[in-house]
């Protein structure tokens, strides 16, 4: 009885691989066609933003700024931030354009918000890699001192981008109010994202009331995993993960209730 399930249980998840993979592919060849450097834009775009962003802040701060260069910390920063302000951007109405897929059985609705938060991570990922290497042989940044830790603060900072992602998607489908608040939203959150200064930089008032952010957490163990002892930081695993399980609790019905109000072509 227990191989059986798990023989179907494996055929289900390779199924829906496949499904994935595919509508990757489709979403990159919709995106970015075949032409120019094609798909490699997802990891260009950050790229520049992060550059260029880090580029400004070393002009008007300076090299350093609490013995740390200014454009690896704020290019270490921007490139999570970027992942969370374009999944969520390219989740929006994400099932009304993808409707007439629902067609064929073996895609899922939920499948569209991983197909298109895979591409952005990717692309986030590879920018950060190539980035960092850059820096690294720059000696702007040094070589992490521990990409356990470092792997860690990524994966809770992605896991709450997509719990997000579960909460929106569904959200703007049942709201047009909502569909246009969202992007406002991506902006909003910035001051919580821990993206442009450290906790232990702060008073004790401003760092308690921001550690309740998830973003925080993932990106203060991100900086230290990058910067090791250099760096004084502050972070709970335990938040991203419990938030996340949250919004992944109150996402899943709701899509489950969009679905029944799409109509398939």
């Amino acid at each position: 009885m227990v191989p059986g399930s798990l023989r179907r249980l494996q055929s289900a998840w390779e199924v829906q691989t496949r499904v994935i993979h595919a509508l990757v592919i489709r979403e990159l060849s919709t995106r970015f066609g075949r032409e120019n450097i094609g798909f490699l834009w997802i990891m260009v775009e950050p790229l520049l933003f992060a550059s260029l962003v880090g580029l400004l802040w070393s002009l008007a701060k300076g090299p350093e700024e609490h013995g740390i260069s200014v454009v690896a910390f704020v290019a270490t920063g921007y490139i999570p931030l970027t992942l969370f302000r374009h999944s969520v951007q390219r989740s929006v109405l994400v099932f009304t354009t993808n409707s007439s897929l629902l067609y064929h059985r073996q895609i899922k609705i939920m499948d569209f918000i991983l197909a298109r938060f895979i591409i952005e991570m990717m692309g986030c990922m590879m920018a950060y890699l190539f980035i960092g290497l850059i820096l690294i042989a720059t000696g702007f940044m040094p070589v992490p001192a521990d990409i356990g830790l470092f792997l860690a603060g990524w994966a809770l900072y992605s896991l709450f981008c997509l719990s997000i992602c579960l909460v929106l998607s569904p959200l703007s489908e049942i709201s047009d109010v909502m569909e246009k608040f969202i992007p406002v939203t991506t902006y909003v959150m910035i001051p919580f994202s821990g993206a442009f200064n450290m906790s232990s930089w702060l008073t004790p008032t401003m760092r308690e009331f921001l550690m309740l952010s998830p973003f925080v957490n993932g990106m203060e163990m991100m900086r230290k995993g990058i910067w090791g002892i250099k760096v004084t930081a502050y972070y709970d695993v335990w938040n991203p993960i419990i938030c996340s399980a949250v919004l992944i609790g109150i996402g899943l019905p709701l899509c489950r209730r969009v679905r029944k109000t799409l109509a398939v072509e």
